[in-house]
């Protein structure tokens, strides 16, 4: 209870304070700092997903200054040799007012990328976007199939529906990109499943699925049970290193990250930036309410 009043508090204080505990989460609020952590995760063997922090933007004006943004830092990031990619939330560019708009501004991002034989992954946000965001990621396949790639969420009860939906879209030579997370956004209980084993156990289901359809597979978990249950399938199914990654936030679970990495496994890490830090830092501690506990115990006790 503790732990959930500290996460409810956050977006009411003030933003310096909030700051000093989630610099760990972010990599600065500038391009120039994000690009110093990346060079610092790829110096360790880790590929990042690059992220300009924004969503449900409110006019198609802020739109085009996001794309604007994304194209400037795929240019820096590219000129750096940063080892990655890239990931764009399509409310950050008006999905929810003009979906065309949306789509035009997105696919000069994944032309952009291309131009470096770079690739764009859409992030799959709450269910009133998902068929949006599946019809978008298929219409940018169709003219970039190497270049786009899709999340997808376990805890929804479709999931695995809209994964079979888009098998007519993956093929050996390119097949189709996932990264398989459990999923963040508060969705009710006849959308998404709700119990801890419930989503474990369709997260496996889901990347099973995915594994015996040679699809390539981001497994986005900082669940230490689902990367266990994750190696069993990956040596069931004798899946190549060149189908899939693991993935995971910046400054969640270093320790079990680095015991992946030492196994030999492809690491990539999140690394979001950007001056909408705050929106994103109090999502992810209300989140997981216990993390935001424990940094405020760090913050006031010794040690």
């Amino acid at each position: 209870m503790f732990n959930k009043i500290i996460a409810a508090m956050l977006p009411y204080m003030p933003q310096n304070f909030v700051w000093i505990f989630s610099k760990r989460y972010v990599a600065g609020k500038t391009l120039e700092e994000a690009i110093k952590f990346c060079k610092d995760l790829n110096a360790q063997g880790i590929k990042i997903t690059i992220d300009v922090l924004g969503e449900f933007i409110k006019s198609m004006d802020e739109a085009e200054q996001n794309k604007k943004e994304y194209l400037h830092v795929i240019e820096i990031t590219e000129k750096n040799k940063i080892v990655g990619n890239y990931s764009v939330k399509p409310t950050m560019f008006g999905l929810l007012i003009d979906k065309e708009g949306c789509y035009k501004q997105i696919r000069e991002v994944v032309a952009k990328a291309a131009e470096y034989n770079s690739f764009v992954r859409i992030d799959m946000e709450d269910t009133q976007c998902t068929d949006d965001e599946i019809e978008l990621f298929r219409k940018l396949k169709k003219e970039f199939p190497k270049n786009v790639g899709l999340v997808v969420q376990a805890y929804l009860k479709r999931t695995l529906q809209d994964v079979t939906n888009l098998l007519d879209i993956n093929n050996t030579e390119i097949p189709v990109n996932f990264r398989l997370c459990k999923g963040i956004y508060t969705e009710p209980k006849e959308l998404a499943f709700k119990q801890y084993e419930e989503i474990n156990s369709h997260y496996l289901e889901d990347l099973e699925f995915m594994f015996k359809n040679k699809i390539y597979v981001g497994i986005a978990t900082h669940d230490k049970p689902l990367i266990d249950g994750a190696y069993k399938l990956i040596e069931k199914y004798n899946v190549p290193k060149n189908m899939y990654e693991f993935q995971m936030l910046l400054g969640v679970t270093p320790d079990l990250r680095k015991s992946i990495t030492d196994k030999g496994h492809t690491m990539r890490v999140y690394v979001p930036f950007g001056v909408k830090w705050f929106a994103y830092c109090t999502r992810r501690l209300k989140e997981n309410p216990k993390m935001a506990g424990m940094i405020i115990k760090a913050i006031f006790i010794k040690g």
